[in-house]
């Protein structure tokens, strides 16, 4: 698969909305229709994480924006608390939020972890309980389920961690 992997600019913020509209459809489809409810994630929420530079996009080499994801340094509040199992590990982490893909090409997933643990060695990432392809990835790719944290909004999520 021929595509970069860079920062995402406020001229993407159209094209990030459109793929997050079809990983809600995506997401349906595959019977996770209650993550990404009511407009989640808002426009206004990539945009800031685009300012604070959290936010990153897959091109191809024709310069088409094919997927996004966030990459952030922790600690995430959300993670301070965890039930029913604990992390790993305490050292320093990055999370992996809000990993879309318009669905145009394969892997897009794989290659998006891949990039960020070679940027970092410890990883940690959350996910819905009827996100089924999530789960799937990150158990694929050595994540480690941890146990359940629970998103802003107070809705449980079943969290993972890979460590180097």
């Amino acid at each position: 698969m021929d595509l970069q992997i860079r920062k995402a600019s406020l001229a993407d913020l159209d094209r990030l909305m459109e793929i997050f509209e079809e990983a809600r459809r995506f997401m349906c489809r595959t019977g996770n229709p209650n993550q990404w409810i009511n407009g989640y994630p808002q426009r206004e929420l990539i945009q800031k994480e685009i300012e604070d530079a959290h936010c990153y996009v897959c091109v191809t080499k024709e310069g088409k924006t094919v997927a996004t994801f966030c990459f952030i340094q922790g600690p995430d509040p959300t993670y301070a608390h965890i039930e029913e199992g604990e992390w790993k590990d305490d050292s320093p982490y990055y999370v992996i939020h809000r990993l879309a893909s318009d669905g145009s090409c394969h892997g897009i997933g794989k290659l998006c972890i891949d990039w960020c643990f070679s940027q970092w060695p410890c990883l940690r990432v959350d996910t819905h309980a009827d996100n089924r392809v999530m789960q799937n990835l990150v158990q694929s790719m050595g994540f480690v389920y941890c146990g359940i944290i629970y998103v802003s909004n107070g809705t449980p999520r079943l969290a993972y961690q890979k460590l180097a």
